[in-house]
């Protein structure tokens, strides 16, 4: 019976129509996919066997660096928020169900995930954390104390959870999640570690470039907004001092007059905000006391670009080493 969708056609007319629909179809399943997740994960990254999601953005440099092409990783954070101002949504229970693995930095920095993990009732996802084993750095609050960070849902506990800022310890950080995605997936055992050989070199050279330049400025004291700096403090033989323990944390006359004393006490040059950090206190306080605000990038935020490149870590730090010594007056 003819088609109702069909006009009646002689048959050398039929066929051609039927040849022509035949080839338009072919055309489009040869035709890329567009949109997201079309590539198989999420900006852009090369699809894989392995399902890794990673939680921010050091994290996921780290990650995607190892993983090169043979894992999908995808950022459970959007690389334009950092940590602490991440608020769950429904889809990211359905990426921790689908995935394999999971990597986190650790030292509770990330300290919204529990739950998350078990709300979705994953029992064989991997958890890769790859603070394991790296020497730590007690919190410095300023009489801030604990209680504080909790009001604003965030805190650094104990131990201050900023250590990707030490190459050092980011070195000890891609070791780790390479041995993690190997077990894992032995599969591609060779390509995880071949791929975290070559970012390890890289992160050494940023390393020893890093401790050239600031050598003349050993025992050397700056201000940042927000605590996350006594790891690069103490690889370079700084005093890092900061304003507030958390950047949600507003300052307090008494944190900007110990900043100001601080300042004169070491002719400081600037102070360091941050990328995100927009604080009318802090800009206010730059002011009054002649100094400019310098920009340290500490990598907890950034664009999807930089998200999908494993050397912005090595390109910001450099900027920031670069900021710091102005800072110090170079």
């Amino acid at each position: 019976m003819p088609s109702p969708f069909l006009p009646r056609l002689g048959g050398a007319s039929r066929r051609l129509l039927v040849a022509v629909s035949a080839l338009g179809l072919l055309l489009a399943s040869c035709a890329p996919a567009t949109g997201p997740g079309a590539d198989g994960g999420q900006n852009g990254e090369a699809s894989g066997d392995l399902k890794v999601v990673t939680t921010f953005l050091p994290i996921t440099l780290f990650t995607r660096a190892v993983a090169g092409d043979c894992a999908e990783v995808s950022a459970l954070i959007p690389p334009s928020t950092g940590p602490h101002d991440f608020q769950s949504r429904p889809g990211d229970l359905v990426a921790l169900r689908q995935a394999q693995v999971l990597v986190k930095n650790g030292l509770e920095m990330e300290d919204f995930l529990d739950k998350l993990v078990e709300s979705a009732e994953n029992a064989e996802l991997v958890v890769i954390d790859s603070s394991r084993g790296v020497a730590t750095i007690e919190s410095d609050d300023h009489g801030h104390g604990h209680d504080h960070g909790h009001s604003h849902g965030h805190s650094h506990g104990a131990v201050n959870p900023h250590i990707w800022l030490d190459p050092q310890r980011a070195v000890q950080q891609v070791e780790t999640i390479r041995d993690g995605l190997v077990e894992a997936d032995p599969s591609c055992a060779d390509g995880y570690r071949r791929n975290a050989e070559a970012y390890i070199a890289e992160l050494r050279d940023l390393d020893a470039s890093i401790a050239t330049e600031l050598a003349p400025f050993s025992g050397k004291t700056f201000v940042a907004f927000h605590d996350f700096a006594p790891y690069f403090a103490e690889r370079y033989n700084l005093q890092a001092e900061f304003v507030v323990d958390v950047p949600e944390i507003n300052p307090t006359p008494a944190d900007l007059a110990r900043v100001s004393e601080i300042v004169e006490r070491t002719d400081l040059r600037a102070l360091l905000s941050e990328p995100q950090e927009g604080n009318r206190s802090f800009n206010a306080l730059a002011r009054d006391l002649g100094v400019r605000v310098s920009i340290f990038d500490p990598l907890e935020t950034g664009s999807e670009e930089d998200a999908r490149d494993p050397s912005t870590y090595l390109r910001v730090m450099r900027s920031n080493v670069q900021e710091l010594r102005q800072a110090f007056g170079a």
